[in-house]
């Protein structure tokens, strides 16, 4: 399943004309990754970063719109499930606890969208239960940015040197 993802991620990438490794390429694969599929944008950014390191700021800030896009794309998949669903059985569905967590926190608990496994799903709850969309996708940058910056320079830390391609 990786290596497919991987082949469907490079001929989308050829596909666009996009440089494996540039701001295009983060931007995109960042999208991509902030929507249910199983994968990581921050290698993409750490290459980008270790190949130039002036590119520090431009990346993690390109990362974080393409991510955020993501997460307002999940953000409309919830929504429309929700229409649907509601369409179909027309009654709204029952709230577990979760469900009522996010509920009462609001676009807030968007902010937790940078965590693994949960955050891309927190998003599209977040659409479902219809919590307005500007506010969630401000939080979703916000937590998407500290998470971007976090990680990057925590990578640079560890692996610090020149990068030889």
């Amino acid at each position: 399943m990786e290596a497919a993802l991987h082949s469907a991620i490079a001929t989308l990438l050829a596909a666009l004309a996009l440089p494996k490794v540039g701001l295009s390429a983060v931007f995109v694969v960042a999208l991509l990754s902030a929507t249910l599929l199983p994968m990581g944008s921050e290698p993409a950014v750490f290459a980008l970063v270790k190949a130039d390191a002036d590119m520090f700021w431009p990346a993690i800030v390109v990362a974080t719109l393409g991510n955020t896009l993501g997460g307002g794309i999940s953000w409309a998949m919830g929504y429309g499930a929700e229409r649907g669903y509601e369409r179909l059985r027309h009654h709204a569905p029952q709230n577990p606890r979760l469900l009522q967590w996010l509920k009462q926190l609001g676009p807030k608990g968007c902010l937790l969208s940078w965590l693994p496994l949960v955050g891309d799903p927190l998003c599209a709850v977040a659409g479902w239960l219809r919590l307005p969309l500007l506010p969630c996708l401000a939080y979703m940058a916000v937590g998407k940015f500290l998470r971007y910056l976090l990680m990057t320079s925590a990578l640079l830390w560890l692996f610090p040197g020149e990068f030889v391609p």
